[in-house]
């Protein structure tokens, strides 16, 4: 018979535990996803998977979550059975859903993303918030974007907040990481890719500007913006107009409002 864990002692259900914590998932190289739509996600795309945890609620049912966490377990795949109690101590969500897995991280560098005439790319300097990383993750996927690039000290693309935010956008998308900005601007010197900064002191409204994809919407941090000098480096300089009272936007909205934008002139719009 199946064993059942139902202690926080079990050396997994620790494990779980201490994934939340990025220089752990730095040293195993390994991160928790949770829930049926983005595990699921990470199956099909074909990433590592080293365990999925699952209920034995879950498994009773005969649905098609249950079917691929069989098929899985056929393949090879670790699967842990937890009491619906445990599960849900260890989830971060209301209502949890009685799936997740432990994910092998994969990284991407700047030679893995693909540049075609019409990529639309999202490049983050010294992005701060996860939960807006993953949202912006979710974005580009949505776009049919090219890829994401973080650079400098940024949010972790695999701590839960953006696991959860991205909604297994995260295992659809490249996401590389340059630790300094001038490698980003050689990457996109060499191949060609138009950087259109943004900043709300920019002269030039994004709707007026001239786009010329495949370009980068490069985005400064959540506080700080864009520095001087990169704002400098750039093809190109927008602002989103504000006319109401709000002195700014959220950062993944404006990342939404510029890449739906870059992504219309991308595909022929005007």
């Amino acid at each position: 018979m199946t064993e059942t864990i139902s202690s926080a002692a079990n050396p997994l259900v620790k494990r779980i535990r201490l994934l939340a914590d990025r220089r752990q998932r730095r040293r195993e190289g390994a991160f928790v996803v949770e829930g049926i739509q983005p595990v699921w996600r990470a199956v099909e795309a074909g990433w590592e998977i080293e365990a999925l945890l699952v209920t034995a609620e879950l498994l009773a049912e005969s649905g098609p979550a249950a079917e691929m966490v069989a098929g899985q377990e056929s393949n090879g795949v670790r699967v842990a059975r937890l009491t619906g109690e445990l599960f849900a101590r260890l989830s971060d969500r209301d209502g949890p859903s009685g799936l997740a897995a432990i994910v092998r991280v994969r990284q991407a560098g700047l030679p893995d993303l693909a540049v075609r005439p019409g990529s639309v790319f999202a490049a983050l300097h010294q992005t701060g918030n996860p939960g807006n990383l993953g949202t912006i993750i979710r974005t580009v996927d949505a776009v049919g974007g090219a890829g994401v690039i973080l650079i400098g000290d940024t949010a972790d693309p695999f701590a839960p907040a953006a696991v959860k935010a991205s909604m297994g956008s995260l295992f659809a998308v490249g996401v590389a990481h340059v630790p300094e900005a001038g490698q980003f601007f050689d990457w996109a010197s060499a191949t060609t890719v138009q950087v259109v900064a943004t900043s709300g002191r920019a002269s030039t409204d994004h709707w007026s500007a001239s786009y010329q994809p495949p370009l980068a919407v490069l985005l400064g941090s959540e506080g700080d913006g864009l520095p001087a000098d990169l704002l400098a480096r750039a093809d190109l300089r927008v602002r989103i107009p504000m006319t109401g009272t709000a002195e700014s936007l959220n950062l993944a909205v404006a990342a939404g409002v510029l890449l739906y934008e870059s992504r219309r002139h991308a595909v022929g719009g005007s």
